[in-house]
């Protein structure tokens, strides 16, 4: 079994840019700058408004109120399953905070600086507690529903529902019969399978042999199964799949696919709205939100940059950020290929010292979907990311990973005195770009759950 799907047709708007290459990949300009690994920031010339970048992404908005809903549903059991969402009632959500020493020692001059503190959002410390746990979520609900243990809320909207009940015996007897598979990194497969073995059911996770260490023993010592592939993230995604198809018992969270994962890092755009609001952050057309999201595939930044448009509209601009050995988005977009190339194609290797974003090959979902509400892209090497570590930690006292710390080299390259010498002259079009009043929000992805010695390592 495997979530729904998206429409594999490509979005009207804006058209693709196969043209982008002639003469082969390494005679365009910009993969020939990929190619040498050098970090740089690129603007998405088919960036357009939100309302068409929305219409054209041909994502159905109720699926992110639906996925808002069901989180609601759950808090019963999230907060008595994990006891640091008691206090929120189950509200799965980080803070939004100023980083305003980081900001000064970064040399950022205008506007002000937030961190959004995902790397200590509940349940598994990564933005993929936001799509990871709804997916599992809506599948154990719609397992408990088909099995007549729990009303169909869209038929019997009104009849009692008692979501502690999949703490209880019977759901929990029908859970262990069923198994969630997945494909990835590291960050998302924590997520799948922490909140997999809280629910009792089982769960296989396949990974890179390049994956983080910690991460496969911490999975195995919540009773998952890790299987390692030789081969890189894109392999091990399509064994995954290869291995649900073949038992209608086992659920595939496809992470460049699913509209359930999608929705459920989208449902963060009205939580930040409220946030900002709460903070007395103004958020329009001359306060404009940059949001800088770290990005692998594309889920994640994907699904949180669809929900920010929806709130925010022409007023969010949503930059991506990867590293110069995997710059994959970056790619797919500026080809107009989305999924059809991979970075392979430009001799990287995709190793990387953030490995939450060694990814080769985009999601070509997320790609053709978000084209028209991507701003634009920056890429980061490995000692630009773990600078950055160095940096939240010495002046916010912060730590959190490679993949998360690149949000915050793009802010130091866009609203930092680095765009401002951008292109050679004393001063560029990036600058221009970035009005005074804006507020730069760095989306710390994830290092809630490192280790001691790997926090030791990375600010050694």
């Amino acid at each position: 079994m495997t979530a729904q799907r998206p429409d594999p047709r490509p979005a009207s708007l804006p058209p693709a840019r196969e043209g982008a290459v002639p003469g082969g990949l390494l005679g365009d300009p910009l993969a020939a700058r990929l190619a040498r690994e050098e970090p740089l920031t690129w603007w998405n010339p088919a960036a357009t408004d939100a309302a068409q970048g929305l219409s054209a992404s041909r994502v159905d908005p109720a699926i992110v109120d639906d996925a808002a809903a069901r989180l609601e549903r759950f808090r019963p059991w999230i907060a008595a399953t994990f006891p640091d969402t008691a206090a929120a009632g189950g509200l799965i959500e980080s803070p939004l905070q100023e980083a305003t020493a980081w900001q000064n020692a970064a040399g950022v001059r205008s506007g002000r600086v937030l961190l959004k503190r995902d790397d200590i959002l509940p349940v598994s410390g990564s933005v993929k507690a936001r799509g990871g746990v709804h997916e599992v979520l809506q599948y154990a609900e719609s397992l408990a529903v088909a099995h007549g243990l729990l009303p169909d809320s869209t038929t019997r909207p009104d009849a009692d529902k008692d979501y502690t009940a999949f703490s209880r015996a019977p759901l929990r007897a029908l859970m262990t019969e069923h198994r969630v598979v997945v494909g990835s990194t590291g960050n998302l497969g924590l997520s799948i399978g922490i909140i997999s073995a809280a629910l009792g059911l089982q769960a296989t996770v396949h990974m890179s042999t390049h994956a983080q260490q910690w991460k496969k023993d911490l999975l195995r010592s919540r009773g998952v199964e890790v299987v390692e592939h030789s081969t890189d993230y894109t392999e091990a995604v399509a064994a995954g799949r290869r291995a649900a198809e073949q038992d209608d018992a086992v659920h595939f969270v496809d992470d460049e696919h699913s509209l359930s994962l999608f929705a459920g890092y989208a449902v963060a755009g009205a939580r930040v709205a409220r946030q900002l609001t709460d903070q007395g952050i103004a958020v329009d057309q001359d306060h404009p939100l940059y949001v800088y999201l770290p990005c692998g595939i594309g889920g994640a930044p994907g699904g949180v940059g669809y929900g920010l448009a929806r709130e925010f509209g022409d007023a969010v601009r949503c930059v991506f950020v990867e590293p110069t050995q995997a710059p994959c988005m970056l790619l797919g977009l500026h080809t107009g290929l989305h999924d059809g190339i991979s970075v392979a194609e430009l001799g990287l290797t995709t190793r990387t010292v953030a490995d939450g974003l060694a990814v080769g090959r985009p999601s070509g979902f997320v790609g053709r979907a978000m084209q028209g509400l991507i701003a634009g892209c920056v890429t980061a090497s490995d000692e630009q990311m773990t600078g950055q570590v160095k940096a939240l930690h010495a002046s916010e006292g912060i730590v959190v990973e490679p993949s998360a710390a690149s949000a915050l080299e793009a802010i130091r390259r866009v609203a930092g005195e680095a765009a401002a010498r951008e292109g050679g002259g004393p001063r560029s079009s990036v600058e221009s770009r970035v009005p005074e009043g804006a507020t730069h929000l760095a989306w710390l992805t994830g290092g809630g759950m490192l280790p001691a010695d790997v926090r030791a390592r990375y600010l050694g």
